[in-house]
């Protein structure tokens, strides 16, 4: 029997509730003046939603405890948001060769095709351990992702290897550095500024992927996975961790309402969805004594939001600084003078 199979393909029943149960979750979202705690709910309500659904057609599509199911990416750290691409990759044994096994193939086919089914927009890669670490060691970005994997379903043992091969393979101090490159690069296609227009809240300066390269640092350093494990590690403040909550919060909030307005993925606070961002959070227009406009409620909006991305951009450049010369030092490298 080939690695990875239990038993021949048979069609799994159809996962409509998905659909369904998204949806009702949405209108309800778009109903309520969503909070910190209510946006944070929201984000464990749909990855939770898509883990149960995604585990009960791997467990429909007969694959038996030789392979694992792992969320990678966004998905792998739990925050889903509703038009989030879910991200997934089919951890399969050494040995194991869908291009020459026929039934394998079927089985990941029809896998991935009933998760379309569903209504889950899956972005899914097939590969061994081995094929997973080549990947990663060409491609940062792929690096990244697993980097965050979680396993949903399948092998325990499997992921274990895969976790304890992929961290002895992983270079902490490389890695940061790819990665500040990397942002440095992305500042710059969004015009190297927290203050534009028409911000993207997710990839433009100051915007959640800033807060996204600490985490990422941190968890390649071996510090941690929580703002709190950089006050434990002496990196960071009981101010800075608190603020780094509260701008995230903020961030994520943006974010989670301009999917919400627009129906569909957009990080992008264009002007056309300002207003009813705005109005998602509870904000009006503001007016003088005699009835005059004093301050739209986009405005209100904006202001909101261009101090929390200022607060981030200066909080991201003082923890990779301090994250960076820790790398160094266990390096036995001195931290560079400039370039931060």
């Amino acid at each position: 029997m080939s690695p990875g199979l239990a038993q021949p393909v048979a069609t799994a029943p159809p996962a409509a509730s998905y659909r369904q149960d998204k949806q009702a979750l949405l209108a309800r979202l778009r109903h309520v003046a969503l909070s910190t705690r209510s946006v944070d709910g929201a984000l464990r309500h749909l990855t939770l939603l898509t883990d149960d659904t995604l585990r009960s057609l791997w467990q429909a599509c007969g694959f038996d405890g030789t392979c694992a199911l792992l969320a990678v990416g966004g998905y792998g750290r739990a925050e889903l948001f509703p038009y989030s691409d879910v991200d997934v990759l089919l951890l399969l044994p050494e040995g194991a060769d869908p291009a020459r096994d026929a039934a394998l193939r079927e089985r990941i086919e029809s896998f991935i095709g009933q998760c379309w089914d569903a209504g889950l927009e899956i972005g899914a890669s097939v590969r061994t351990v081995a094929e997973s670490l080549q990947t990663a060691a060409a491609d940062v970005t792929v690096q990244t992702a697993l980097l965050e994997a979680r396993r949903i379903a399948g092998s325990r043992t499997l992921f274990a290897r895969f976790e304890q091969r992929f961290a002895a393979a992983l270079d902490a101090l490389d890695f940061f550095v790819a990665k500040r490159l990397e942002m440095r690069q992305r500042h710059l296609k969004y015009e190297d500024t927290p203050y534009a227009l028409e911000p993207n809240c997710k990839e433009s300066p100051g915007g959640l992927r800033d807060l996204h390269i600490i985490g990422w640092a941190m968890r390649a350093a071996g510090i941690g996975q929580r703002w709190d494990d950089l006050a434990r590690a002496g990196l960071a403040t009981a101010l800075e961790v608190r603020q780094l909550r509260r701008n995230e919060a903020l961030l994520a909030r943006v974010r989670m309402h301009l999917h919400l307005v627009a129906g569909r993925r957009e990080d992008r606070l264009v002007f056309d969805l300002q207003g009813a961002v705005a109005a998602s959070f509870g904000l009006a227009d503001r007016t003088t004594p005699d009835g005059r406009l004093a301050l739209r409620a986009s405005e209100l909006l904006m202001r909101r939001y261009y101090w929390a991305a200022k607060a981030v951009v200066q909080l991201n450049q003082i923890l990779l600084q301090v994250i960076e010369e820790r790398l160094r030092a266990e390096r036995g490298e001195p931290a560079p003078r400039c370039g931060r």
